[in-house]
């Protein structure tokens, strides 16, 4: 990191705050576990306002990182605020940058969601749909993944202090897959959605056998389509047909566990994608 860029663009030690709205607050935690890694951060900024690892709080601040999604009026407010205050505002995580959980709240209407969780004190409840922040006041830099990606969120910290842009990883997980020589869990007979999800994470859950749930978010190109005809249509690849033949999934099936982490924007499969040959 080179800390006189840093002072250049900032003018002083850049100040750090950290703010959740609608999650679980794992992204803060899990930016806690880099341990000896965060102290070498912390030789080039001052962090003014964590509430999950500090007491004190300040309302100036140079960059924000902001963890969860917008589910209130209330909320929407605040994230004007801190957007207005912060020269650099920063997605933490998947519920931020893209969708994430929150958003299978909205496959019903507020009242009906409302009464299946809250029951007879639903009336006493603010909430609405719920949309990540990304959606509600412009970001400069996302980071993806369920929790916070770390090997990213370290990137990120380091194309900040150096004046750099930072564009998220638009690829399939299969890429890093291949790079790191990991075995394809598709071989396996697994369901693995890293054909379609946003690289960016090393492929940790491969790495240890496991396939991919797409914890990070559909890539921009994501061929959905072909997906569901590949994972569904008995005249697979040989490979592929192990994984249909043992989970006898419907392309209905293959959507709920697409919309687990991708439920903010409707999936609307490319039509014609992967026609039968």
């Amino acid at each position: 990191m080179a800390a006189d860029t840093t002072r250049a663009r900032f003018g002083h030690r850049p100040q750090v705050a950290f703010f959740d709205f609608a999650c679980c607050e794992g992204c803060q935690l899990s930016v806690l576990q880099l341990e000896e890694k965060l102290l070498e951060i912390l030789e080039h900024v001052d962090v003014v306002t964590w509430r999950e690892a500090m007491s004190e709080h300040s309302n100036e601040y140079d960059i924000a990182f902001c963890e969860g999604s917008i589910t209130r009026e209330e909320d929407v407010r605040r994230i004007k605020r801190i957007r207005q205050e912060a020269e650099i505002l920063v997605t933490l995580g998947s519920c931020a940058s893209g969708g994430c959980h929150n958003e299978l709240k909205n496959k019903w209407s507020m009242d009906e969601m409302l009464e299946l969780v809250y029951g007879d004190h639903a009336d006493s409840i603010e909430t609405g749909p719920s949309r990540p922040i990304s959606a509600v006041v412009p970001v400069d830099y996302r980071t993806y993944g369920c929790p916070v990606s770390l090997p990213e969120f370290v990137s990120v910290i380091k194309h900040i202090l150096t004046g750099q842009q930072y564009e998220p990883p638009n690829q399939p997980v299969c890429v890093e897959c291949k790079l790191n020589d990991h075995l394809c869990v598709l071989e396996k007979g697994e369901v693995c959605l890293g054909p379609v999800t946003r690289c960016g994470c090393g492929a940790i859950c491969t790495a240890y056998g496991e396939p991919c749930q797409g914890c990070r978010g559909l890539m921009d190109s994501a061929n959905v389509g072909a997906m569901l005809k590949a994972l569904t249509r008995e005249q697979a690849h040989a490979i592929v047909r192990r994984v249909v033949e043992g989970h006898r999934l419907s392309e209905s099936d293959i959507m709920d566990r697409l919309r687990v982490y991708n439920n903010w924007q409707e999936l609307t499969p490319e039509e014609g994608a992967a026609d039968d040959e």
